[in-house]
């Protein structure tokens, strides 16, 4: 393969290896997927490999590489219906009802593990949490391709409106307006008001030990009354604490035979859920002044690679799962 001159092959991996995590927080916030994003930044990281000979400037690498991510996260959001919450869906749902039957995984926004490890510096992490929450990724995916990377670019990652139009080939004045536009229109959707705070571990704490206990009136409590909980793949979801607690009470599915492994996702609290041993659910917890105002149960098993969480649970210390975990 031929590289620049100015950037060894050796140099330019260990550059694309660097900007690695950014490039996945940047698709993932483009496409609402956790999966999809690490696809598309295997494409991306594939694509600058054929072509790393036509960087002429090394310095030019990060703006050449978003560029091409960019690119194909467009591409892969091009005739396709956006991916949601359930409550974007369908009306809350009586606690008696049934679950009804599981939609594809195209059709849901899906958690990750917390962006605070793209910023490195602690000032930016509050950002990175901020905007990487599942009210937010689930309103960006509201908006269009272009907006949405201009709006992530500019508010996001803080770009200068020239670097902008630069990478999209517009002007200053195109990316400006494509900035009001998408502003305008995300504070439509996104109703997540409350700022994103340090994540509760006291509250994560609380909630896994009610949970494995099947304490239902321990779990309720940690709620607040008009709590949301939802349950994708299905679109399924309850509106309040006592709903949740009817359903509780009444559902197979309840909490008896799970183990919880706390781990953070989207900024959150969020525990890894196995059934029998056996990787089961992500929940991630969105809370507000010490109460849980959403509870979010991705019942989709295939998550936990993303964690780097183990299909099975291994038996004795839980601190060796080589995952986000809280207290490591």
């Amino acid at each position: 393969m031929n590289t620049s001159p100015t950037l060894a092959a050796s140099s330019l991996e260990r550059e694309l290896e660097l900007l690695r995590p950014q490039l996945l927080g940047y698709c993932y916030r483009m496409l609402g997927s956790a999966l999809e994003a690490e696809d598309a930044v295997q494409e991306t990281m594939m694509r600058a490999w054929r072509s790393a000979a036509r960087l002429a400037d090394p310095a030019g690498l990060r703006p050449w590489m978003y560029r091409i991510a960019t690119n194909v996260c467009i591409d892969a959001t091009t005739d396709r219906r956006r991916r949601a919450l359930p409550m974007d869906l369908v009306a809350a749902a009586d606690p008696g009802a049934g679950l009804g039957a599981p939609l594809p995984e195209s059709a849901w926004v899906q958690p990750f593990p917390s962006a605070t490890r793209e910023a490195a510096d602690p000032s930016d992490q509050t950002v990175a949490r901020e905007s990487v929450r599942l009210a937010f990724v689930a309103a960006l995916q509201y908006l269009l391709p272009r907006q949405r990377a201009v709006l992530i670019l500019r508010d996001v990652l803080c770009w200068k409106a020239a670097e902008v139009a630069e990478l999209l080939d517009t002007s200053v004045d195109a990316v400006n307006s494509s900035l009001r536009r998408a502003r305008a229109a995300l504070r439509q959707v996104d109703s997540s008001a409350a700022p994103a705070g340090p994540v509760d571990t006291a509250l994560l704490e609380r909630f896994v030990a009610a949970f494995e206990r099947f304490d239902i009136e321990a779990i309720v409590a940690l709620l607040r009354h008009d709590a949301v909980i939802d349950m994708p793949p299905v679109a399924f979801w309850l509106q309040g604490r006592n709903a949740f607690r009817r359903w509780l009470i009444d559902s197979e599915e309840g909490c008896r035979g799970k183990q919880l492994v706390p781990i953070e996702a989207n900024g959150s609290p969020a525990a890894a859920v196995y059934r029998d041993g056996r990787a089961f659910a992500i929940q991630v917890l969105d809370c507000v002044d010490g109460e849980i105002a959403a509870l979010h149960v991705f019942v989709q098993p295939e998550l936990f690679r993303v964690f780097g969480l183990p299909d099975e649970l291994p038996a004795g210390d839980l601190s060796a799962i080589p995952a986000l975990v809280l207290s490591n």
